[in-house]
C-alpha cells in the first residue's frame, strides 16, 4: 500500500476476533463507463439482500467507478487501499464484490490487503444454493457447480506454503505436490457427481414420460427469484409448496395438477427463480431442473409488480429462457403483487406488457382472467367428439377421464357412448370410435 494510507496490522487467522470478523463484510459495487449510478446502486442493493440471506453482517458498502478492470484487484490500487482500510476500520474480514473475481485477483486481495478475504456475487449465490438444496438432484447440481468454482482457486488455499521455483521438472515442493493431488481429487469428484447427476436426470426423464402418457398440457411458472411463483402455484392448485419471502426459496421443480373450471386439467410446474448475473456454471448445472421450462407447452412469467426493478428482472428472465432454449414458448405474463402498488404503476406496467394479467395472491385479483387464459391454451387443439367405445376399451375410457374433458358417459348394449372434448394428443387414439 502507498504511504498515504496507514497500513493496518496483518490479521492472525487463529485469533478469535479474526474468526468473528469473517462473518462481517464490506460490499463493493462497480459502476462502469456507460452505466448510471442508479443501475450500480440497484445491483448493490440486490447483493445486499443476497448476502443477508447468508446471515453475514454487513458493516458498510460503496460503489467504485472504474474505466477499465484492474487485472490485479479488479479495481485500481487507490480504490483497493480505500476499500481495505474501510474493511479494517469496520473490523470486517470479508470484502464482497458485485462482480466476478478471477482466482488471481482473490489471491492478490488476500496478499495485499493483509488478510482480507475477497469473494464475489457468484460465490454468494453458490453458498445460498448450498444452504437451500434439499433433494438429491439439487444437492448434486449445487455440488457440481461448487466443485467447478473451487478447482481453479485451489492455488489460493495453498498460498501459505513456500514455493521453490528452482531445479528441474521433477523437483516440486510439498505445496505444489499437494495442490496437484487436490486438483486430481476434485476432478475425480466432478466426474462422479456428473455420473450421479446423469442418473437422477434419467430418472426425471422417466417421470416426465410417465406424465406424458396422460396427455395433459404442461405449463411452467418462471420468473425472477422471489417474484411469487410458488405462491401462485399454491393459489391455483391448492397445494402447499414452500412460499416464503426470501431469494431462491425454491430450487427444485414441483409439479401439481391444475383442475380448471371447465373440468379440463393441466400440469403446472414451479421452477427455480432467476437472478441478474446468475453464474454461468449454475445455468449449466441447473439445465436439468430448468428442462421443465424447456419441455413445457406454455410458460407463465411472473413479474413482481412491487419491485422498482421489475423491468430489469423481466428482461433477465427472458434472457435466461433464451439461454436454456425455452425462448420460443408461448408466454402468459402475470403482474403479481398488484395489491401493493397504485394505479399509476399498474398502468405503466400494462403498457409495457400488453395483455398481461394483474394478479394478487392476497386478494385473488386476476385468478378468473388467468384461468380463462389457461382454458384457452388447453382448448387450442381440443376437439369435441362423440365416441362409441366397445366394452373391452375400458383402458381408453380411463385415459379419456384422465386426459380429456368427459361431458357425458352412457352405457349401451354395444358399448359406452361418450361425449368428450379431446386434446390433440388423444385425437388419433380415439379416431376409430368416433361416431356422427
Amino acid at each position: 500500500m502507498s504511504d498515504s494510507v496507514p497500513k493496518p496490522k496483518p490479521l492472525d487467522p487463529f485469533d478469535p476476533e479474526v474468526i468473528a470478523r469473517s462473518n462481517r463484510a464490506i460490499l463493493v459495487g462497480l459502476q462502469r463507463q456507460g452505466e448510471t449510478a442508479a443501475e450500480a446502486q440497484s445491483l448493490l442493493n440486490e447483493l445486499h439482500e443476497l448476502v443477508e440471506n447468508l446471515g453475514v453482517e454487513i458493516r458498510g458498502s460503496l460503489i467504485a467507478r472504474i474505466r477499465e478492470e484492474s487485472p490485479r484487484h479488479l479495481v485500481g490500487s487507490g480504490k483497493m487501499e480505500e476499500i481495505s482500510k474501510l474493511a479494517h476500520d469496520k473490523e470486517c474480514g470479508l470484502v464482497i464484490f458485485d462482480d466476478e473475481l478471477t482466482p488471481a485477483q482473490q489471491r492478490n486481495w488476500e496478499k495485499d490487503s493483509l488478510g482480507l478475504h475477497a469473494i464475489d456475487r457468484q460465490e454468494v449465490i453458490l453458498d445460498i444454493f448450498v444452504s437451500r438444496a434439499k433433494t438429491k438432484e439439487a444437492v448434486l447440481q449445487v455440488e457440481l457447480a461448487k466443485l467447478q468454482q473451487q478447482l481453479p482457486r485451489l492455488k489460493r488455499l495453498w498460498s501459505h506454503l513456500d514455493r521453490q521455483r528452482g531445479g528441474g521438472a521433477m523437483q516440486r515442493d510439498a505445496g505444489e505436490t499437494q495442490m496437484e493431488m487436490d486438483q486430481r481429487k476434485i476432478r475425480d469428484k466432478i466426474a462422479k457427481v456428473r455420473r450421479d447427476l446423469a442418473a437422477v436426470v434419467a430418472q426425471r426423464a422417466t417421470q416426465r414420460k410417465q406424465r406424458q402418457r396422460i396427455p395433459l398440457p404442461t405449463v411452467s411458472i418462471v420468473g425472477y427469484t422471489n417474484a411469487g411463483k410458488s405462491s401462485l402455484l399454491n393459489k391455483l392448485t391448492g397445494s402447499d409448496v414452500l412460499a416464503v419471502n426470501q431469494l431462491f426459496a425454491t430450487l427444485d421443480p414441483t409439479t401439481r395438477r391444475l383442475a380448471l373450471p371447465s373440468g379440463r386439467a393441466m400440469l403446472l410446474t414451479d421452477t427455480v427463480g432467476f437472478v441478474r448475473r446468475l453464474p454461468h456454471r449454475l445455468v449449466e448445472a441447473f439445465k436439468a431442473t430448468l428442462e421443465e421450462a424447456i419441455q413445457a407447452d406454455y410458460l407463465i412469467h411472473v413479474v413482481d409488480l412491487s419491485s422498482p426493478e421489475r423491468e430489469k428482472h423481466a428482461q433477465t428472465t427472458l434472457q435466461v429462457l433464451q439461454e436454456i432454449g425455452a425462448g420460443d414458448r408461448p408466454i402468459i405474463t402475470v403482474l403479481n403483487k398488484a395489491d401493493l402498488v397504485d394505479e399509476v404503476v399498474k398502468s405503466e406496467a400494462k403498457s409495457v406488457h400488453p395483455g398481461a394479467i394483474l394478479f394478487s395472491n392476497f386478494t385473488g385479483q386476476g385468478i378468473p382472467e388467468l384461468q380463462e387464459l389457461l382454458e384457452s391454451c388447453a382448448s387450442e387443439r381440443d376437439k369435441k367428439v362423440t365416441l362409441l367405445l366397445p366394452h373391452d376399451q375400458y383402458a381408453l375410457l380411463a385415459k379419456l377421464h384422465a386426459g380429456a374433458t368427459v361431458l357425458s358417459s352412457k352405457s349401451e348394449d354395444n358399448g359406452t357412448r361418450v361425449e368428450a372434448v379431446v386434446p390433440a394428443r388423444l385425437q388419433a387414439l380415439v379416431q376409430p370410435w368416433v361416431v356422427a
